[in-house]
C-alpha cells in the first residue's frame, strides 16, 4: 500500500459558520466540497504548510489553531491520506477565491447537506452534531 500523503485542512470559523470550498470541474474529484488546505511539502512542518496553503488559496494570513482531528482515509484507487484539521479563528485580508469553483461560509447544521469529499463525509456529520468545533 502507498504511503498516505499528508495533507492540512482549516475549519475557518466565523460566528457559527464554517468556510467550505468546492472543487473546480476540471479538477479530480470534480465539484466536491471540502475544507481549504492542500498537500504538506517535504520537510514543512503542518501548521507552516496549511499557513502556506491558505495564502495560496484564499489570500489570507492566518493564525493556525489548535489541531482538532486526524483522519486516515483510504481511496478505492488505492491512494491514501492522513487529514490534519486545524481550529483557524483569527486571519488576515479579505477572503479571496484563487482557486476554486464557490466559496461559502456555512452554518453547521448546514454542512452535511454539501457533497463533502468521501475523506470528510463522517467528520463533516461530527461538526455538524456539535461533537467537534
Amino acid at each position: 500500500m502507498a504511503t498516505a500523503k499528508q495533507v492540512v485542512a482549516a475549519l475557518i470559523v466565523r460566528d457559527d459558520r464554517i468556510l467550505i470550498c468546492q472543487r473546480m470541474p476540471d479538477q479530480t474529484m470534480p465539484l466536491k466540497w471540502e475544507f481549504p488546505g492542500g498537500k504538506v511539502e517535504p520537510e514543512e512542518g503542518l501548521p507552516a504548510a496549511l499557513r502556506r496553503e491558505l495564502d495560496e488559496e484564499l489570500g489570507i494570513t492566518a493564525t493556525i489553531g489548535t489541531r482538532v482531528a486526524v483522519i486516515h482515509h483510504s481511496y478505492g484507487s488505492g491512494n491514501a491520506v492522513e487529514l490534519h484539521f486545524y481550529r483557524v479563528d483569527y486571519f488576515e485580508g479579505e477572503i479571496q477565491n484563487r482557486i476554486f469553483h464557490d466559496v461559502r461560509w456555512v452554518i453547521r447544521k448546514e454542512l452535511p447537506t454539501y457533497d463533502f469529499l468521501a475523506a470528510d463525509v463522517a467528520f463533516v456529520k461530527k461538526i455538524s452534531a456539535g461533537e467537534v468545533l
